[in-house]
């Protein structure tokens, strides 16, 4: 991984913010720490960050919506959050507003430059449209441009068609809770939200149908789950 990195740190508990400062420090980082997520977002707006951690639960803006905002800005910079919930719920709605990773405290030092390395090799390494495209079995997807490469030609997704698709892949062969995703896309898991869901869900195996290999499964009572056999 490369120690060029400008890490926005926002992070309320002073004490843990301090020690994960003084440790991606000694690492070479250059740590911008902020202790509620508006100081985080005013630090952004105003400073030239290439990596976001990002403590969900936060005074003033939470993490969330720090992300949200951060994303208005910057589509492309990494964002890792950090939580004290270990909830699916959670982990949907940060992958659905455009989280690179997930990390549950407590967690070691070395998880977190692991996990970091991770996130950099993707996003520095080579192109980055290359890094952006994800494969369903011979069907490409690009989700940052929500598109779908298909045979008879290139589609771009709604906003929540591409939403679902990427929680789909990144929960590959694991039930996709239904509940949790509504929340994390929608809002809220309310009925008609729901038959709204059933419909993109429609819409998507109607997509993927040209690779025989590809399935969404209904899991009754839970939710769904995307199969490459």
């Amino acid at each position: 991984m490369t120690n060029e990195l400008n890490i926005l740190l926002a992070e309320d508990d002073e004490n843990l913010g301090q020690l994960l400062s003084t440790y991606l420090k000694s690492k070479g980082f250059s740590v911008e720490l902020a202790k509620d997520g508006k100081a985080g977002f005013d630090k952004f707006r105003t400073g030239h960050f290439n990596f976001c951690i990002l403590d969900v639960m936060m005074p003033i803006m939470d993490g969330f919506t720090l992300a949200k905002e951060i994303r208005e800005i910057d589509k492309k910079v990494p964002i890792l959050f950090l939580t004290a919930k270990s909830m699916k719920e959670d982990k949907l709605q940060g992958f659905a507003i455009g989280a690179d990773d997930y990390l549950t405290k407590p967690f070691s030092m070395e998880e977190l430059l692991a996990r970091m390395t991770a996130i950099s090799r993707r996003s520095f390494t080579g192109n980055s449209d290359t890094n952006a495209l994800l494969s369903i079995g011979n069907i490409k997807f690009e989700p940052e441009l929500r598109i779908i490469h298909l045979a008879d030609g290139t589609k771009k997704l709604t906003t929540k068609e591409n939403q679902l698709l990427e929680l789909l892949i990144r929960n590959e062969n694991e039930i996709l809770d239904r509940h949790a995703t509504l929340r994390a896309i929608w809002g809220d898991d309310n009925y008609f939200n729901g038959r709204s869901m059933d419909v993109y869900i429609a819409k998507l195996r109607k997509m993927l149908r040209e690779d025989p290999s590809i399935e969404i499964m209904n899991i009754h009572g839970k939710g769904f789950k995307l199969i490459v056999k």
